[in-house]
Order: structure tokens, then C-alpha cells, then sequence
């Protein structure tokens, strides 16, 4: 199936590693002109040569960028719609706050996930709306969450389940603000994608219970219909999808791409 991506201008956010590097990797797979952004100059620039020469890609942009502040998404975007002169696609990503419970949680805690997962959606997305405005065209995708679904303190997620929950009903609200101006807004929500942050997520809870993560992985993997942990690449093909214009009747959505896990039917 053509996407209908060749040329588009996709932006991935904290793309050096895990969801978002799979997710630009798909991007420049169909064609897409990428930009990347991590904090670490080094990882993303290592990450933009390493997805060029696995899809063929010779239009990837890496740039060095804290998203958790003002100046590090102005230069993201800024640098990105200098160097393609459009932006059709913005992919929301963030590395998701630390695990852990309530009562562990001071406010710094809380200020740092807010900069983090809340405002740097906020701010990307403020930043593109003018590009995509006048170009009357332009497709928005947060990366969220299956807990916000069906939340659990057992994860010990509550940071992300808060923050997370917040970038959705952004989501959903701009949705129905932003068709008028051609432009869609989508949601796609991981379940348990095997990355970094899992590992980290299961070691937290091996320690927090006295089991190892290997227990914990074949625990979580015998509540899953599927079976099994979900792929970074399986996670990036739906997210592509989503944002592509042959999803082009397709806005104010949440889809979770967790291998049946969810219980919940909304």
C-alpha cells in the first residue's frame, strides 16, 4: 500500500531511540523528508545515519534539542521547516517520566514530567499549527498510552498516567478545532512495546516486589492475548498509518496498539 508519504515533511520527536526512532525509520521507509530530535547530539545524529542507510533516505535531518523546555522545541521546528520549507506531519513523542509511587513523588518530580510530557506536546504543536494552517493541510499524532485507558498502580506510572491523560484530552479537543483547517489530530497508544523504557519499567518492579525482570516480563506476557511483548517496528507501522494521507477521514481517534491487552471496549 502507498501512504502517499513520499515527500511529505514528517517531524519525530525523541527519535534517538525506541518508539521514536522506529517510527521516523517508517517515515523515511515511505519516502518521507525526516527531522529528528533528541537531547544528545551524538545519539541522534548517530540514530538520522543509521535510519538513512537501513532505508535508502537522503533527506534525514537530526537536531540536538531539549524538548522539556521552550527554546529546545523552537529549535526543533524552527531548524526542521528552515531546512524542508513544510511541515505536513508532527509525531508527539517524549521519554516518559520516571516509575514510581505517590507518596515517592515530590513536586520537582511532577514539574519535570509536566515540562516533559505535558508541555513539550504544547508547544510543538503551538509551533506547527501556523505552518499547517496556511499550507490548509497537516496531520498531528500523539505517542500516549494504553494506561490511561485502563490505568494501574502496579506499573507505579502514576506520573504518566496523569500527564498522559492530559496530552489526550488536548488531543481530542484540537481534533475537532483543527478540521476546519484541514488538519488532523490523532492519538496512538503503546501497550508493552519492547524498548529501554520497558526494561526500565520491569526492572522497577522486579526491585519494588523481589522477583527479577525476566518474571515480571513472563507475567505481564500471560495477560496478553497475543502472548508476547509488541515490537518496536509493529508500534511505528500503525503510527505511520495514522498520520499518512490514506488515513485521511481519520481524526480525534485513540488507537492502541497492544496486542489485545486492553480490557476496557473504548
Amino acid at each position: 500500500m502507498d501512504l502517499g508519504l513520499r515527500g511529505k515533511v514528517a517531524l519525530v520527536a525523541a527519535a534517538s531511540k525506541g518508539l521514536g526512532r522506529a517510527v521516523a525509520e517508517e517515515f523515511a521507509r515511505e519516502g518521507a523528508k525526516v527531522a529528528v530530535c533528541s537531547r544528545d547530539e551524538a545519539s541522534i545524529t548517530k540514530a538520522a545515519e543509521d535510519i538513512a542507510r537501513a532505508t535508502g533516505s537522503k533527506t534525514m535531518l537530526a537536531v540536538a534539542a531539549d524538548l522539556s523546555t521552550t527554546e529546545g522545541c523552537e529549535t526543533f521546528v524552527q531548524t526542521a521547516h528552515a531546512a524542508y520549507g513544510a511541515i505536513d506531519i508532527l509525531f508527539v513523542n517524549a521519554g516518559g517520566p520516571p516509575p514510581g509511587r505517590f507518596d515517592d513523588l515530590g513536586d520537582d518530580a511532577w514539574a519535570k514530567a509536566f515540562e516533559l510530557t505535558l508541555m513539550s506536546a504544547v508547544r510543538l504543536t503551538r509551533l506547527v499549527l501556523p505552518y499547517m494552517r496556511t499550507q490548509r493541510s497537516g496531520s498531528i499524532v500523539y505517542s500516549t498510552s494504553t494506561t490511561l485507558r485502563q490505568p494501574t498502580q502496579a506499573l507505579n506510572l502514576i506520573l504518566s498516567n496523569a500527564l498522559r491523560s492530559s496530552v489526550h484530552g488536548m488531543a481530542k479537543t484540537l481534533s475537532a478545532d483543527l478540521a476546519k483547517d484541514g488538519i488532523r489530530v490523532n492519538a496512538v497508544q503503546p501497550g508493552r512495546i519492547e524498548t529501554d523504557r520497558l526494561v526500565q519499567i520491569d526492572t522497577d518492579n522486579a526491585r519494588r516486589q523481589g522477583t527479577t525482570p525476566e518474571e515480571i516480563r513472563r507475567r505481564v506476557e500471560a495477560g496478553i492475548p497475543m502472548g508476547r511483548y509488541g515490537k518496536p517496528a509493529e508500534f511505528a507501522a500503525v503510527a505511520v498509518f495514522v498520520a499518512s494521507p490514506r488515513a485521511s477521514y481519520l481524526t480525534g481517534a485513540s488507537i492502541q496498539v497492544d496486542g489485545g491487552m486492553l480490557a476496557s471496549p473504548f
